[in-house]
C-alpha cells in the first residue's frame, strides 16, 4: 500500500540524538514503518529528506526551508520522484508565540489549509508547564477539520497520533505528513528551548 494512503499514523521522534534527530512514522498499530527522517545536526537551513524506511534507499519527499532562520520560515515540500513542488508549510511567527499556527500552501503559495494548536488557554499553559501538557493540533481546510494530531503524554519522547480519516481526499497527504514532520522537528526544538 502507498505510505501516503493510510488514514491513521503514529509519529515518534527519537528521544536523544547527540548529532541530529530521527522521526519515524508508522501505521496506527505501530507495526509497519512508513516514513523515516534522519535530521542532520548543525544545519543553518533545514533540509529534510523523508524516506520510505530506515535503510534510506527510497527518498519520497524533500522538505526545504527557503531561508536560514526558521522562525516564521516557509518550508517547500517536493515529491522526489517527479521533482515537482507539492506545496509548502509556513509557520505563523507572531501567532505562534502564544499559540502555534502554520499555513499549508499549494504550489503557487496560495493558502489551502491551516494547522492550529487546540486552544489559546492550553497553549499558554504549555508554554509555562512545557512537556507536562501534551500538544493537540488540528488541520482545517476552511472551517472543516480534515486531520487531528494529538501528542501522547510522554515528556521524554515526542509522539503523535495522527488521524486523517475525516479528510475526504482534499488535502494532499504529502503536505499533511510534511506538516506532521515539521511539528516534530520545529516545535520540538521550541519545546527543548522552553
Amino acid at each position: 500500500m502507498n505510505p501516503f494512503g493510510y488514514n491513521k499514523y503514529f509519529a515518534k521522534k527519537k528521544f536523544f540524538k547527540l548529532f541530529g534527530g530521527e522521526v519515524r512514522i508508522y501505521d496506527e498499530n505501530k507495526d509497519k514503518l512508513l516514513f523515516f527522517v534522519k535530521q542532520k545536526a548543525f544545519k543553518l537551513k533545514e533540509d529534510i529528506t523523508v524516506y520510505a524506511d530506515d535503510s534510506q534507499n527510497q527518498p519520497l519527499v524533500k522538505i526545504q526551508a527557503r531561508s536560514i532562520l526558521d522562525f516564521g520560515a516557509t518550508y517547500d515540500i517536493t515529491d522526489v520522484q517527479s521533482g515537482q513542488k507539492v506545496g509548502s508549510v509556513r509557520r505563523k511567527l507572531f501567532k505562534s508565540i502564544l499559540r502555534d499556527e502554520w499555513d499549508i500552501l499549494d504550489p503557487s503559495d496560495k493558502e489551502i489549509a491551516k494547522v492550529k494548536e487546540d486552544s489559546l488557554i492550553m497553549a499558554l499553559l504549555r508554554r509555562f508547564l512545557s512537556a507536562l501538557i501534551p500538544q493537540h493540533f488540528s488541520i482545517y481546510m476552511g472551517d472543516t477539520e480534515v486531520a487531528d494530531i494529538k501528542q501522547t503524554w510522554n515528556p521524554f519522547v515526542p509522539q503523535f497520533h495522527v488521524d486523517f480519516s475525516m479528510d475526504s481526499g482534499r488535502l494532499d497527504r504529502r503536505l499533511g505528513i510534511g506538516a506532521v514532520i515539521l511539528l516534530q522537528v520545529i516545535e520540538g526544538k521550541q519545546a527543548q528551548m522552553d
